[in-house]
């Protein structure tokens, strides 16, 4: 019962039910008691008076009066008992007069003593309530159920639906962390909140394109002087291979900057693709470039994503397995509706306290091999911001035997 709309729904249904069932049973409680004595005991003290002033003559069925040598059992009602003997001697009958409780069944009984020591006895009127009556509550408590569900259930909907539409709008987030637009309207409090995401959205707009500005200006603003340095170091005769070398460095580190900036901006189509083929394609390219890359079982299996954006993160992780794994070996596999393609290198691996943070920008294991291996460390950076933009997961295991698995998890369609 997490859902916000069945919590409204059932506190709805359950505060109509039980204010309208409440209802109902004051009023069952009030008729179960019969008409108050108020209303009853007079109309039998007016039947007796009736009676007396009829005898010794011939009493009329009308009456319904049953005569006895002494008065019904049962237990004494004492109130109505006072009642009925105040009217009476009120009227100016000193008679013995009792109403007592009916004997197996609901209802009283007035018992009269009349002047001839005869007893008379009237049944004192009682409402009876109707043969189905419980059939007629469970019926009438259903309706009201069915009732207040539909009722609750349409203003819940008007209810959450601004709601819906904040999460809608926030679920919408791109991947340059900016939210969609939320229509200002609705209650109060809504607009409010709207209004605070659509600002919340503008500065965040802003951060972000401030932050790509500045580092793809950075970027770009590197090769400047590095382009000075290198014709200076054209110069030099002494450690002129080093220098040559340390700015190559810094220009793959300036380029791949300005790719990881422009990963994140860039939207390519997303349209089903072939993912067997696609591997095929660039285990063969990394073939025709001189890297150890071999293909394992390839099942047929296509997913939805960017062609160019997700060709380019596959060729970053297979490039990082043949290079710094020595080489590697591609598998595709299809299973439970999901392309879970996983490269395996030879190399070292990654040292377990490490291995959290390789898809960190710039990052590498031994900051030394970048003295004999190219790169900048961004290539697992920008793979994986490819990856799960397209709704995908990539993962880094070490090997039991040596070497680093990667596994990347896409939904197959």
């Amino acid at each position: 019962m997490n859902s916000l709309r069945r919590r409204l729904i059932l506190l709805l249904v359950a505060s109509i039910v039980g204010v309208v069932g409440l209802a109902t049973a004051a009023v069952i409680s009030v008729r179960g008691g019969g008409p108050p004595p108020e209303l009853v005991v007079p109309w039998v003290a007016q039947q007796m008076e009736l009676l007396v002033r009829l005898l010794p003559g011939p009493i009329p069925d009308v009456l319904q009066v049953q005569f006895t040598d002494h008065p019904a059992g049962g237990r004494i009602a004492r109130a109505e008992t006072a009642m009925l003997t105040d009217i009476l001697r009120r009227r100016g009958f000193n008679l013995l007069a009792f109403v007592s409780e009916r004997i197996g069944g609901p209802g009283q009984i007035a018992s009269v003593q009349l002047p001839d020591n005869r007893w008379a006895i009237v049944e004192v009127p009682h409402l009876q309530p109707p043969g189905r009556e419980w059939l007629i509550l469970a019926g009438w408590i259903s309706l009201i159920v069915a009732g207040a569900t539909a009722v609750s259930v349409y203003f819940t909907s008007v209810l959450i639906r601004p709601l819906e539409m904040l999460e809608a709008a926030v679920s919408k987030i791109g991947s340059d962390g900016v939210l969609a637009a939320v229509p200002e309207v609705g209650s109060a409090e809504v607009k409010a909140t709207a209004h605070a995401l659509n600002q919340l959205s503008s500065r965040l707009k802003v951060a972000m394109e401030s932050r790509m500005r500045l580092v793809a200006a950075a970027g770009h603003d590197l090769r400047t002087p590095m382009t000075r340095m290198r014709l200076r170091a054209e110069f030099l005769d002494e450690d002129r291979d080093k220098w040559l070398h340390d700015l190559d460095e810094l220009d793959r580190i300036a380029d791949s900057a300005i790719r990881l900036v422009r990963e994140e901006v860039n939207q390519d189509a997303v349209e089903p693709l072939d993912l067997e083929k696609m591997v095929r394609d660039i285990e063969a390219e990394m073939v025709s470039l001189g890297h150890a890359v071999s293909i394992g079982p390839l099942d047929k299996v296509s997913v939805r994503a960017g062609a160019l954006g997700l060709r380019r993160a596959l060729r970053n992780l297979i490039v990082n397995a043949a290079t710094h794994g020595k080489a590697c070996t591609v598998a595709l596999a299809a299973t439970d509706r999901r392309a879970v393609l996983t490269i395996s290198d030879n190399g070292p691996g990654i040292p377990p306290d490490l291995i959290n943070k390789a898809f960190e920008p710039f990052f590498r294991v031994d900051p030394g091999r970048q003295q004999f291996i190219p790169g900048a460390g961004l290539g697992l950076a920008i793979a994986k911001e490819i990856i799960e933009r397209y709704g995908g997961t990539v993962t880094l295991e070490n090997r039991k035997g040596g070497g680093l698995t990667q596994t990347v998890v896409f939904a197959a369609v």
